[in-house]
């Protein structure tokens, strides 16, 4: 059955298309243009859709996938744009049991801002962005209503790349999650260092807007994702301490020259694809399942 319509639950930043939502949200959606039309019910907004898009927070997700799984038609497609997926994919597993693989269809743009509502959606938001998607084991993601969605969603312009859950939150702890706890650990402690009222970012120039712009994330999004992503950012931001740590240790030492030549690295691997926009996220995941497989292999 080809998609006709697509519900989108969660008029927010990634959810600005039809959807449902709170009346005051959908107000807001259908004043800027994002929505043709909305309903504050989830059972009324997925009624007639091929494919369900859940846009809320990471909680949220998990309580949709209970709320809406069992009552969906067996034909009707169920897909995430949650930050973290283990849980979510957790959730989808016992809802839809050995039919998850073809009832669901876990996804996660990386394509947000530190902005949230649909006031900041803008049409071009997932141009060149990575899409991940983590199939469950068997799953083809290329087949029927998922690979359908997927055209889709390359022809807004994501880069697709599939991993599983268990590497994905992985990567994500590192690549999202840690860089915006940093962001909002430096934000805090400039604001107990010199006060609330200090005009911090008119001094500090663009290096400290660029460090500290995602610290305005809203906390609602990020309560989710440090809740279901706990064990791995906890790892990321241990070996981030260890490494502040030595850089502290050794603010005299040839050690600060490493420290900066190894960090210069990071670049100079984009730099050295000729466009690395097309091709980073297969690249990232095949490093991704190359590490998995390494951790596996050393398992007793």
């Amino acid at each position: 059955m080809p998609i006709r319509q697509i519900t989108i639950v969660g008029t927010g930043l990634i959810g600005g298309s039809l959807g449902c939502d709170r009346a005051p949200v959908l107000e807001r959606a259908r004043a800027k243009g994002a929505i043709d039309e909305g309903h504050v019910l989830a059972s009324d907004a997925v009624r007639g859709s091929q494919v369900i898009v859940l846009a809320t927070p990471v909680g949220g997700i998990i309580e949709l996938i209970e709320r809406l799984g069992a009552a969906l038609p067996p034909r009707t497609l169920l897909t995430d744009v949650g930050s973290t997926k283990g849980e979510v994919l957790n959730q989808a597993k016992k809802v839809f049991g050995k039919n998850v693989g073809r009832r669901f269809l876990a996804g996660h743009p990386m394509a947000g801002k530190e902005q949230a509502g649909v006031e900041y959606a803008v049409p071009d938001l997932f141009q060149g962005a990575a899409w991940f998607f983590t199939p469950v084991p068997g799953q083809n993601l290329h087949e029927g209503l998922s690979g359908e969605f997927i055209e889709w969603v390359e022809k807004i312009g994501a880069r697709i790349a599939s991993l599983d859950a268990e590497a994905h939150d992985e990567l994500c702890a590192w690549i999202s999650h840690l860089p915006q706890l940093i962001s909002t650990a430096l934000a805090a402690v400039l604001v107990d260092e010199y006060g609330e009222n200090a005009p911090l970012l008119d001094a500090g120039g663009r290096a400290l807007r660029e460090m500290t712009r995602i610290s305005a994330s809203p906390y609602s999004m990020w309560r989710d994702v440090a809740l279901t992503n706990k064990a791995s950012i906890q790892k990321a931001l241990h070996k981030m301490e260890l490494r502040l740590a030595h850089i502290r240790e050794n603010l005299d030492t040839r050690e600060l020259a490493m420290e900066f030549e190894r960090a210069h690295h990071l670049r100079k691997i984009s730099q050295q694809s000729s466009s690395p926009r097309d091709k980073a996220p297969d690249k990232v995941t095949e490093k991704v399942t190359e590490k998995v497989t390494e951790k596996e292999k050393r398992k007793p």
